[in-house]
């Protein structure tokens, strides 16, 4: 498939090959300086959230570098960066646990073919809809998975294994605290210190390549001169492979797509929110405008090759993202020179990281996921409806307790649900007999604000999408009006948006009821998407062309014609 054929897709219009043709040498130079830096900020963040996703530094490395290049070359947003972010931390850790490297590159793989089938069906404007109490649940939920996962490093305890469960790690650590050592506790809180306070001296270099450059210097001399040697670094767990390796094959058959597919949807739907946000966000202090579907294609094509090369999934990174935006960077090239960044410290540095402490690294996503938690906004949550409040909830206890790809599923079910109810309850449907109160109605037309119906007429007054929702509320109102029967019931539409199969199934039931009854069905108010369900359902023909009115009084007029 050719992604850059217009034909294929008129909407898949990457921003670079835009930005280009209007290029400068001081456009470049600005880029260039933020690409740099960004590279630098990237570094110790692609090497934590590799190590906590459970894969080796390096393969955190390679997904920045192959990952952001592909977004920044074929993105629908000018200065999003691309690479591993703490988000996909959880999933990936359990993906790998349970299926291996190998299922978590199969996954990988179908996450990419699912985010580019999003962009060339033009669903990125539709991610954008999923509730923000659910983004804001699993979000905080990630931020304390996160925090918890790092508990061993940080207070340096000793344990062959940690367990894979939030409530198990916790009983765990309790069981081991007696052997905390305090040497790598204490470089884990000078890390934290470092990055909070670091940005009031010195703005320009981030705190966490800041912290990481000091602690690393400071181990080392610890170990090689002074001879404490408890403190354990990323060689002691982890061989460095500095150079980027040669694309394996994947195999994929239909057995391992029906066991990972619950997974890879995960990684997609993860992988379309965080991206999207992103560049919503950038959007808003840039003034450019993203192209979201072009954005899915290309995090679809990052998490399509990425694995290839032993990487773990790609998304956009917000953290990243604004230091771009914040040093100058609004062109895709910014993001293609950070990629040319990373790729040439794994090749001339890469043996160095074997040398940064792991309580250091611990310290870093600390931070990382303090600042995820978004804790001010999920209390302000909290006061928000009752319907808002238990998605919040059960999306964060489901993303803590058990894992993302049930929180994502029972948050959206769980969110259409209550939606569906809210709508329900705002939906209504009245029966009337005698008069119609016109005073602000909008089909009034004459002087007097009520309108007299004739005998042996009623009307029902639909307020609300005619949906499921408000079936029973249509039978209820049906079964209450008593014994005597009208001769024609008048059926007011005007408030209905649109009507779905079940609406249209109780129109229908209500058609054969009247008709029965010798009763005559006219309807009122009907727009003109109903008109078309009506027509296609050869319900319109069953009531009558000319008993379907644009207003209540054409239906009075032909309520006369057929009561004479």
């Amino acid at each position: 498939m050719n992604l850059l054929n217009s034909k294929v897709n008129p909407d898949f219009k990457p921003k670079l090959f835009t930005t280009i043709r209007n290029y400068s040498k001081e456009k470049f130079m600005t880029d260039l300086m933020a690409g740099v830096i960004v590279g630098i900020v990237a570094l110790p963040l692609a090497i934590a959230f590799g190590i906590a996703s459970g894969v080796s530094p390096e393969k955190g490395l390679i997904t920045a570098i192959i990952g952001g290049f592909i977004v920044s070359f074929l993105g629908g947003c000018s200065v999003q960066i691309g690479g591993p972010t703490g988000a996909f931390i959880v999933i990936v850790y359990g993906i790998i646990q349970q299926f291996g490297f190998s299922g978590l590159a199969v996954a990988t793989v179908l996450a990419g073919l699912m985010l580019i089938g999003m962009g060339l069906l033009r669903l990125g404007t539709i991610i954008k809809f999923i509730p923000y109490p659910i983004i804001v649940g699993f979000t905080s939920g990630i931020a304390l998975t996160i925090f918890t996962t790092q508990m061993k490093d940080f207070f340096g305890l000793s344990m062959n294994s940690v367990p894979a469960d939030f409530i198990s790690k916790w009983i765990a650590y309790g069981k081991s605290f007696a052997s905390i050592n305090y040497a790598s506790l204490l470089i884990g809180v000078l890390t934290i210190l470092i990055i909070v306070y670091s940005p009031k001296v010195i703005k320009k270099i981030p705190g966490s390549l800041i912290s990481i450059v000091i602690m690393t210097v400071v181990v080392y001399i610890l170990k090689n001169y002074i001879g404490i040697n408890g403190i354990e670094t990323i060689g002691d767990r982890f061989q460095i492979n500095a150079s980027l390796p040669t694309p394996t094959p994947i195999s994929i058959n239909l057995a391992t797509i029906n066991l990972l597919l619950p997974a890879a949807f995960t990684i997609a739907m993860l992988g379309a929110i965080e991206s999207l946000l992103s560049a919503t966000v950038a959007d808003g202090i840039t003034g450019d405008r993203q192209n979201s579907n072009t954005e899915l294609i290309a995090q679809g094509a990052a998490n399509l090759v990425t694995p290839l090369f032993g990487g773990i999934p790609v998304t956009g990174a917000i953290a990243r993202t604004m230091t771009n935006i914040n040093n100058g960077g609004r062109s895709p090239v910014a993001g293609i020179i950070h990629a040319i960044v990373l790729l040439l410290i794994l090749l001339f540095l890469g043996p160095l990281t074997k040398h940064i402490p792991m309580a250091c690294l611990a310290g870093v996503l600390i931070i990382v996921s303090y600042n995820m938690s978004e804790w001010r906004v999920f209390s302000s949550l909290m006061k928000n409806p009752k319907s808002d409040v238990i998605v919040l909830l059960v999306t964060f206890f489901l993303t803590v307790i058990f894992d993302l790809t049930i929180a994502i599923e029972v948050g959206i079910l769980l969110a259409m649900v209550l939606l569906i109810k809210r709508i329900s309850e705002t939906s209504s449907v009245s029966v009337i007999k005698d008069e119609l109160n016109m005073q602000s109605d909008a089909e009034k037309t004459a002087d007097n604000d009520k309108l007299l119906l004739p005998k042996d007429v009623e009307v029902y007054e639909i307020d609300g999408p005619f949906f499921f929702g408000i079936a029973n509320k249509f039978e209820e109102s049906m079964r209450s009006i008593g014994s005597k029967r009208p001769k024609v019931r008048i059926i007011r539409m005007r408030k209905v948006p649109f009507m779905d199969s079940t609406g249209l199934h109780n129109l229908e039931s209500l058609y054969r009821i009247s008709d029965k009854d010798g009763i005559q069905l006219v309807l009122s108010g009907v727009n003109d998407k109903i008109k078309i369900v009506l027509k296609k359902s050869g319900l319109a023909d069953k009531i009558g062309t000319d008993n379907i009115c644009s207003n209540i009084n054409e239906a009075l007029e032909r309520t006369k014609t057929l009561l004479s």
